[in-house]
């Protein structure tokens, strides 16, 4: 009677770590999410709070200032008013400006992805290894706050950016100083303004929390 070979039992390896399992893991996707949801609760709420633009350019109601303190008084009331409008039209002029300059636009959204990608959302651990090169968090912050001055202040970026607030500021201030006023009433339920972003007051500082405490966790 021949003998039976003894049964052979399946051995699992496991698998070889490579260089290639070893690379950066994604960022955190959890906390971009709810920065993402702050966003867009924070433009909803601020375009719930705009005013009718047909207010806004309507023609009757403009007419010249009688002195600089009567124009100032008309741009304070116009402000608290129409501030989300002006935001919204400070925006487009920003955005006009970016799109007509290509190099602009699309260095201030590398270095925004950088800043989100390499530091506000990429977890901790491991460290960030860049051509076999480890950046501690410090580094890392460092690195991107220096990219950050250079791309602003020693490029073209910096002039755009200026130009298109200063711009966007005049047109502000001319409407608000030609606008009268007298036929504009806040709501009575809300707040009193402390600032042009203050609709931002509720969702938007709520990004703003979370952001800064995942910069200060780093440092």
């Amino acid at each position: 009677m021949a003998s039976s070979s003894p049964a052979i039992i399946p051995i699992t390896n496991p698998q070889t770590t490579t260089a290639a399992d070893q690379s950066q893991p994604p960022i955190a996707t959890p906390a971009f999410r709810a920065f993402i949801s702050h966003i867009n609760d924070t433009v909803r709420n601020g375009l719930y709070q705009r005013r009718p633009w047909a207010e806004l350019v309507d023609r009757s109601t403009f007419s010249k200032p009688d002195s600089v303190s009567d124009a100032t008084l008309r741009i304070r009331k116009n402000y608290a008013y129409f501030r989300v409008n002006y935001l919204t039209c400070l925006a487009a002029v920003l955005a006009v400006s970016l799109l007509t300059n290509p190099f602009s636009l699309l260095t201030l959204l590398a270095l925004a992805a950088a800043w989100l990608f390499l530091y506000l959302f990429r977890p901790s651990d491991p460290p960030l290894v860049v051509l076999g090169r480890t950046f501690s968090d410090r580094e890392t912050l460092g690195v991107l706050s220096v990219a950050s001055v250079v791309v602003i202040f020693l490029t073209s970026v910096g002039s755009v950016l200026i130009s298109a607030f200063m711009v966007g500021f005049a047109i502000i201030c001319a409407h608000g100083a030609f606008r009268v006023p007298e036929d504009l009433f806040l709501d009575d339920q809300e707040p009193a303004s402390t600032g042009f972003l203050s609709f931002l007051s509720g969702s938007g500082s709520n990004a703003a929390v979370s952001a800064a405490s995942t910069v200060a966790a780093r440092v």
